[in-house]
């Protein structure tokens, strides 16, 4: 299936690793021109070498921390500035921060929901003018099925990607006139440096394949998932392909949420 990304300008938050990057590496065989967004310079010059090696093409990156206006704004500029306009936004910047609620002092929700919520806001609020000189686009937030059904212990970040998903759903119905669709994925257990981390503290027994499928884990699909599995279905909702597919959120987790 031909998406429609040729041509097609994405920005990615949190594109040096994971998700973002995996989504990078998609949109840029795809044959859209991408800029991949993170806090660490030198992760995100790794991101466009990997990138690079397997695709033929780097990707332009812009070192930022989303959490601030001005680098939102300026990560934005830059991106419009080197290719000409601007598509798809991408918001996947976020981090784990789950604790009990006592546990949780203001300074943690502050961070949590400024690099999260405001994060995006702020990207949006930036992208906006020139996703409606491009005659539309699309906007996804990654979010977590932790913000559907949070458990115990999960504050501040369930209450974060709760925020995503209202976040997503309102700006769905306020930018539809515009031609900008907005969607969110909710990641579930997907394989990454933190989850690796767990493995080997956990079960250093264990190979990465006989890890992933513990019965433990409680995922129907009986596997942790892998970031290019999120990745093409966030292609997918850039792409041409959804075009009729905006206010929605889709569940990456292999079954395990009890919710839809």
């Amino acid at each position: 299936m031909d998406l429609g990304l040729k041509g097609k300008t994405a920005i990615i938050t949190g594109g040096s690793k994971g998700i973002g990057l995996a989504t990078a590496l998609l949109l840029v065989k795809e044959g859209a021109n991408v800029t991949i967004v993170a806090r660490d310079e030198s992760q995100l010059k790794e991101a466009a070498r990997q990138i690079a090696e397997q695709s033929g093409t780097e990707p332009f990156y812009v070192a930022a921390d989303v959490s601030e206006k001005e680098q939102c704004e300026r990560a934005i500029a830059l991106t419009v500035e080197r290719f000409g306009g601007l598509h798809i936004l991408v918001n996947n910047a976020g981090t784990a921060a789950a604790k009990p609620f006592e546990q949780v002092e203001t300074e943690d929700w502050t961070s949590d929901l400024d690099l999260k919520l405001f994060g995006a806001v702020h990207c949006v609020r930036a992208a906006l003018p020139h996703l409606r000189t491009a005659g539309g686009g699309s906007i996804v937030n990654v979010t977590a099925v932790g913000g559907k059904t949070p458990s115990a212990s999960s504050l501040p970040t369930s209450v974060s990607r709760a925020a995503g998903l209202a976040l997503t759903k309102a700006m769905s119905k306020d930018l539809a006139a515009d031609g900008i669709r907005v969607n969110a994925v909710c990641i579930g257990l997907i394989r990454s440096a933190q989850i690796e981390r767990g493995w080997q503290a956990s079960r250093p027994d264990l190979t990465w394949e006989q890890f992933a499928e513990l019965p433990e884990h409680g995922i129907p699909l009986n596997r942790i998932g892998r970031a290019e599995e999120a990745a093409n279905v966030i292609a997918f909702l850039v792409s041409d392909a959804a075009s009729y597919v905006t206010g929605t959120s889709v569940n990456i987790d292999g079954g395990k949420a009890a919710v839809l």
